[in-house]
């Protein structure tokens, strides 16, 4: 019978323990893996350009063509709070403990929403017109017309099936 010798514990765990820094260091530097992170990036970016075109340049003359409104402050007070209302504000009535229905951050948010939409089918619109199909080559043609009888014929005859006529070599 055959003995094998003894290999200390501490080596089969420092062996594991590299092979999972190596597959997890494969992992991280896939192409995929980058590319998630920095679309992720880039999306937060984006939302964060979109969240103050929203509240700094097209709520304000909204809120202003309905009668000077201002949509992130619109909210309906469902139950009062310590301090009895009216509240001028949100913070106002969420310190005075009120809940309220904060439907103006939801218009808002809706608003916002339909931007990001409008941007991202313009982004992919750009880029499927970037990505034209090629046009497909021309299929090759299988038959030809006999000159004599004008019956369809396969490409590579010799003869014609219909009038018995020799033809040229194609």
């Amino acid at each position: 019978m055959r003995q094998f010798a003894a290999v200390p514990y501490a080596f089969h765990r420092r062996k594991r323990r590299t092979d999972v820094l190596k597959e997890f260091k494969e992992f991280a530097v896939k192409g995929n893996m980058v590319d998630m992170a920095v679309g992720i990036i880039v999306g937060a970016a984006f939302g964060a350009i979109v969240g103050s075109l929203v509240s700094d340049v097209l709520m304000p003359p909204l809120g202003l063509l309905l009668g000077n409104v201002d949509f992130s402050n619109l909210f309906l007070v469902l139950k009062e709070g310590k301090t009895p209302g009216p509240y001028a504000t949100i913070a106002a009535a969420k310190g005075a403990g009120a809940v309220s229905l904060n439907y103006g951050l939801f218009v808002n948010t809706i608003v916002n929403f339909l931007i990001i939409a409008f941007a991202i089918f313009f982004v992919v619109r750009g880029i499927n017109q970037l990505k034209k199909k090629e046009e497909a080559p021309p299929a090759v043609p299988t038959t030809k017309e006999c000159p004599h009888c004008l019956s369809t014929i396969p490409i590579q005859a010799k003869k014609c099936g219909h009038c018995t006529s020799d033809l040229k070599a194609a």
